[in-house]
């Protein structure tokens, strides 16, 4: 693999880049007058030493330093120049064009920018490259083009710009963009010119397939790979590994997704979670017939949180190969689809819970845990908030594992695929209560009008239905059907774009959507996969081709009192799609506002809660009244918001950004302040 030197753009301005800079001041960069090449042989392994001792850097109210924001992951800032009174005068105070980064130009991306020290640092594109960005104008102050091995680059399972950079510091002037590559190598560059440091690892790179834990036969290249970026605590980066999806996989067999801890000052493995046990550890008796020796995946694709003062990680752990046929891989499947709690110094497990026992529905843990400290019962509690795709909240202690409200074992349906056996009984807590539509009956169909329930039950007539859990079953069935509709889908529920929380309130925002899924499986022929079944590739029907099963909303977000587990308020994100609302069979109906089924970025602030439509949907940023779920204002974008928003403070300026795009427009950076304060009229 090799990698090309940064090319820093521009000089130092002629001022302090920003007030608020605890860590370091914006100091002239050096300009690469050549490209420096630093070519990857296998490296050696860095010497193993412990890390230093942890100690959080806490960051001023201005600042964003990580994908969540804190570790926590609460997505809350608490800055209020932006509020009730003023929303409505957002502008856009720059763009930040994405095009190039890449041979071809990406539409729908996810990167979230991190403002530390006065400096913005991201990714983009569909090379991933890593920049640094002047937070008040917009302009580039570096980049670094990873250029990688062709085929590990060209068969990566996750081509796209990631969701962004992460962030550490000595406190003492050593500060690092760590960068998590498209071809799986851990990179740490010079915040200040972008340079990649050349104690960590070799010359700034680690190789992190090196050594892999994989099946006999397989190899890492074109199954591991990445989206979310790693989590710095103290000195120690954890690193979340994403694979190759699973819902028509090539073979049964794949690398194992598991949570690597590195030294972030010298790139050396720390320690290794395996989220699929070893013969002889605790949880290898829940794969039978040895199938935990070649069945992969479940890795942790989402974002990982962590506890300083516990020194505990939290891991949201993904479903294992395949989605939808678990017939190759009998019994519970430990640790997959858990929330697995971790010492972060030595990874050693603390505590475990499996939400989903053998998935069969793609229903891995995709949000980052939250947590929270909150008031139940007139007692102080630290608890974990696990959000889920299928529209329920998991809430334990986040020191002992104990569910807070309880989760009892529930019979749900079986499986009659050949060789797969379903579990009998799923975890279903009783509290909070379900912010999603779960499962569909008659009683549930889109009813805008006659015509239009009569439609959805003609299109139901072929398929299997029922409650949440009901397993996927053959796209031609010996009973004449043709697949089970699965709400929610695979898209969720909640899904990458996470939730947010208020932690003065304990309130948790939850943006959802009400995606439909068609489980239909078919056998493969052999050249497509060893497995027996895999997914059919089938869509769930649409009512008139447009309009969703059931009835809105189709978009939301649902605010959950985590002192109570009750339910505060429900809005519909999104008035209702174009689409629907051309449709000649709706011609004269008073269609409500239905909410658009996208995924939705969202922030909390003091003041206001921030929810875009998500790609696919109309350009809105949206503010929410946090307690009411009122709409105070819809500012229009150039695009439809695909990224999560984040907020930060420069120069006494309060901005909002994220990254829009749609289908012919570029994914690009929008950066917000709020414009002049209108002028007094006459009289006033």
């Amino acid at each position: 693999m090799r990698f090309v030197a940064p090319i820093n753009l521009h000089q130092r301005r002629q001022r302090v880049m920003s007030r608020f800079s605890p860590l370091f001041r914006w100091t002239p960069p050096v300009i690469a007058l050549a490209m420096a090449i630093t070519v990857l042989a296998s490296c050696e392994p860095a010497a193993q030493r412990a890390p230093g001792k942890i100690i959080p850097v806490e960051q001023p109210d201005s600042e964003w330093r990580m994908l969540g924001r804190d570790l926590a992951y609460t997505r809350y800032s608490p800055l209020d120049q932006i509020n009730a009174d003023n929303v409505d005068r957002l502008e856009v105070a720059w763009r930040w064009k994405q095009d190039n980064f890449g041979p071809r130009p990406e539409y729908y991306a996810q990167p979230v920018p991190i403002y530390v020290g006065g400096m913005l640092y991201s990714t983009a594109g569909t090379r991933r490259s890593a920049m640094a960005i002047e937070p008040e104008t917009g302009e580039t102050m570096w980049t670094y083009r990873p250029v990688e091995d062709e085929e590990r680059w060209a068969t990566a399972p996750r081509r796209n710009s990631g969701r962004g950079v992460s962030f550490w510091t000595d406190g003492q002037g050593d500060n690092r963009v760590i960068l998590i590559t498209r071809g799986f190598y851990l990179v740490a560059l010079d915040a200040q010119t972008g340079i990649p440091v050349a104690e960590f690892g070799n010359n700034g790179v680690v190789d992190m397939m090196e050594g892999w834990r994989n099946a006999e036969n397989v190899t890492p290249v074109g199954n591991l790979a990445n989206t979310s970026p790693a989590t710095v605590v103290g000195d120690i980066i954890l690193v979340p590994p994403a694979l190759a999806a699973g819902f028509r996989p090539r073979s049964m067999t794949n690398s194992p997704g598991d949570v690597v801890a590195y030294d972030a000052r010298s790139g050396a493995i720390l320690w290794k979670f395996k989220v699929i046990p070893d013969e002889g550890e605790e949880g290898a008796e829940t794969w039978e017939q040895n199938s935990r020796s070649y069945t992969g995946n479940a890795g942790v694709w989402t974002s990982i949180s962590a506890d300083t003062e516990l020194g505990y990680a939290y891991l949201p752990v993904e479903a294992p190969t395949n989605d939808y046929y678990g017939g190759h891989r009998l019994g519970d499947n430990l640790y997959a689809n858990s929330l697995v709690a971790v010492d972060y110094t030595t990874g050693e497990k603390i505590w475990h819970f499996q939400i989903v026992h053998h998935d069969i529905w793609d229903y891995d843990n995709p949000a980052a845990p939250i947590l929270a400290d909150v008031t139940i019962d007139g007692e102080p509690r630290k608890i974990v908030i696990q959000n889920t795709k299928q529209g329920y909240s998991y809430v334990f202690d986040r020191v002992t594992g104990e569910p807070i409200w309880d989760m009892p074992e529930t019979d749900v349906p079986a499986s009659d695929v050949p060789g797969d056996r379903a579990s009998p009984t799923q975890p279903i807590p009783v509290k909070p209560a379900p912010w999603e539509h779960q499962g569909i009956s008659q009683d549930d169909l889109v009813d805008f009008t006659p015509a239009v329930r009569q439609e959805a039950i003609n299109l139901m007539a072929n398929h299997r239905y029922g409650p949440l859990y009901q397993p996927p079953s053959l796209a031609e069935a010996p009973d004449g059907t043709i697949g089970t509709i699965q709400i929610p889908g695979a898209n969720g529920g909640v899904n990458w774009n996470m939730t947010c929380l208020d932690p003065v309130t304990g309130v948790n925002f939850i943006p959802s959507n009400t995606s439909i899924s068609k489980l239909a499986l078919r056998a493969p022929d052999p050249e497509e996969s060893d497995m027996d079944y895999f997914s059919a590739g089938l869509r769930a029907p649409r009512v008139f081709g447009q309009i969703p099963l059931v009835r809105p909303p189709w978009g939301r977000i649902t605010a959950v009192d985590m002192n109570t587990g009750d339910h505060v308020w429900m809005a519909p994100n999104g008035d209702t799609p174009q689409a629907i609302k051309d449709l000649p069979e709706l011609a004269g109906v008073d269609l409500p506002r239905t909410g658009k089924a996208t995924r939705i970025g969202s922030l909390v602030t003091s003041t206001l809660l921030f929810a875009g439509e998500g790609f696919g949907g109309d350009p809105y940023l949206h503010a929410y009244d946090k307690a009411t779920g009122e709409v105070v204002a819809s500012i229009e974008l150039p695009a439809a918001q695909s990224g999560m928003p984040m907020t930060y403070m420069h120069n006494d300026v309060q901005y909002l950004i994220m990254t829009v795009g749609a289908g012919g427009h570029p994914a690009e950076l929008i950066a917000l302040k709020l414009g002049p304060e209108p002028e007094a009229e006459e009289g006033e």
